[in-house]
């Protein structure tokens, strides 16, 4: 019996070694500022003892990740609608809410400043409206082109809704946006993309969103409210979005110090912005964008910077 039991010893040893060194996984999604910030946090956990991995997932796929524990922490989610994906998985329990960051979001059609010479009236989306056929691009369609992303918004519903002359490009990432934009600005041609702020246009390039009616609950659920009384939809995006932090509902038991750390992380907009211009728009390593966002808001960051794992936080196996 001597063997087997030298066995089972090597084997308890080597599970409870395994679970010890079980890693944190943070998703990378597909925008700059994301990606760093994750990878910065991600730093932070190390530094206390724990092992780190990424794994690269979409926004909307990461919902799913987070409930079964395939990722555990998020740094930056964003919350336009009190009924939308993430709001539903937090009041289900699938995912718990770690709170806001002081950053709050806008998501909605946007151009660049200089435009409003081309198309007098804006931001106006009536503006826009009579202005439709200057935004078509390199095609010689009298339609206007609206360019976004791959994710799920509500635009062609408002397109069909305000009567607006437009198509919807939509385009595989965050980068190719960019792209787009750049092209559109270097050759001072009129441009409408999907922007979000903070974003590291808020640092680089002037601009503005377009003002569509204000958006209310009842533009989603009565058809009679608001410019078009036989449509939904006809109201831009809310002008807040909250910025926040999520976990797999396991973390507070498995990792209660990483747990007490997330709770501490906080950025404000510019600390957003920062990141994405960073590694995005300047085109820096990520090592060199990590060390000047680093070098920029360590003392505004230093709350959790300088968290170390109290002593009565012991992580538990599960």
């Amino acid at each position: 019996m001597r063997v087997p039991s030298l066995f089972l010893l090597f084997f308890i040893s080597f599970h409870a070694y395994s679970l010890a060194k079980e890693a944190i996984v943070l998703p990378l999604n597909d925008w700059a500022s994301q990606r760093l910030l994750s990878k910065i946090v991600g730093d932070k956990i190390e530094q206390l003892g724990y092992p780190v991995e990424y794994l690269v997932i979409s926004s909307i796929n990461q919902m799913g990740a987070l409930r079964k524990g395939l990722v555990h922490i998020q740094v930056e989610i964003w919350q336009t609608y009190d009924d939308g994906t993430f709001a539903q998985a937090v009041k289900a329990g699938y995912i718990e809410d770690l709170g806001l960051h002081s950053a709050l979001g806008r998501e909605d059609w946007w151009y660049p400043e200089y435009v409003e010479q081309l198309c007098p009236g804006l931001p106006a989306w009536q503006a826009l409206k009579k202005c439709a056929e200057i935004f078509s691009g390199d095609s010689q369609s009298s339609k206007g082109v609206y360019y976004t992303g791959p994710w799920n918004y509500r635009d062609a519903a408002l397109i069909r809704a305000l009567g607006m002359n437009f198509t919807i490009e939509r385009l595989g990432n965050a980068e190719q946006l960019w792209q787009k934009l750049r092209q559109a600005e270097k050759a001072k041609q009129a441009i409408v993309l999907l922007n979000w702020s903070p974003n590291w246009i808020d640092v680089r390039i002037k601009g503005h969103f377009i003002e569509f009616p204000e958006f209310e609950k009842a533009c989603e659920q009565d058809a009679s409210w608001g410019v078009n009384k036989e449509m939904y939809f006809d109201c831009g995006n809310p002008k807040v979005t909250y910025i926040k932090k999520a976990a797999w509902p396991g973390l507070k038991k498995r990792w209660p110090c990483v747990y007490q750390l997330l709770k501490k992380v906080n950025f404000t907009t510019e600390m957003i912005a920062e990141a994405s211009a960073l590694n995005g728009a300047d085109k820096k390593t990520e090592q060199q964008a990590i060390t000047a966002w680093l070098t920029k808001f360590s003392d505004q960051s230093q709350d959790w910077l300088s968290f170390t794992c109290p002593k009565n936080l012991l992580d538990n196996s599960p």
